[in-house]
């Protein structure tokens, strides 16, 4: 089991919280609880994988727009969304905004575990994609610009003579760039660097 990612609970209902908490701590994995906002954002560390239980009704505070807040910013949590003042409007809101589950207190346990297991392996596949992404940048990162020209038109699949025509070069010419620029990136053939280039260019991640 993955241990290391964190489960954020932040709800200004210490009761419930510490509930949370220890169903949290029985799953096998680490949970911090804030009473608000202000405190969870002090300590979020948005790279890492994790998952977030998010009251919405909060002191001085909306919950849902401090989810909304994180989600613009593209540094969200998978997030399940709770509140004991729930309505149809507010938890179409929360899925629109990219919330994973609204639950309404008093929910089941076995639900929130569900969501948040849920979320942790969203946010395990996010994490894993992220570092491909980063790698994937990395080794593109190595090429020289001329190197780089005929990555992109490799990627788009025209062939060495086509490149050449494009570039105003000799076919050996562009033998000899595309082989330095396979070889700086570690791609064993097309199908490998389309991958990576591919990867790199991940919005999702």
């Amino acid at each position: 089991m993955e241990t290391e990612s964190p489960v954020y609970v932040v709800d200004d209902d210490r009761a419930m919280s510490e509930v949370i908490a220890r169903v949290v701590s029985e799953m096998g994995y680490p949970v911090q609880t804030f009473a608000s906002g202000q405190a969870f954002l002090d300590r979020y560390v948005p790279d890492r994988p994790g998952c977030l239980v998010l009251d919405v009704r909060l002191p001085g505070e909306d919950g849902l727009e401090l989810y909304k807040e994180l989600a613009r910013r593209g540094t969200a949590p998978p997030t399940v969304v709770i509140t004991g003042h729930g309505d149809i409007r507010m938890a179409v809101d929360a899925m629109k905004a990219g919330a994973i589950e609204f639950l309404e207190k008093p929910f089941r346990m076995l639900d929130l575990c569900e969501s948040i297991q849920r979320g942790l392996e969203h946010s395990r596949h996010l994490a894993e994609r992220r570092k491909r992404r980063e790698e994937a940048r990395q080794r593109l990162a190595r090429l020289t610009p001329a190197e780089h020209e005929v990555l992109l038109l490799v990627a788009q699949g025209k062939t060495n003579r086509q490149i050449a025509q494009e570039l105003g070069l000799s076919v050996r010419a562009v033998e000899d760039r595309r082989g330095r620029m396979m070889r700086r990136v570690g791609a064993a053939g097309r199908p490998e660097l389309i991958a990576l280039v591919r990867a790199a260019e991940d919005p999702g991640a």
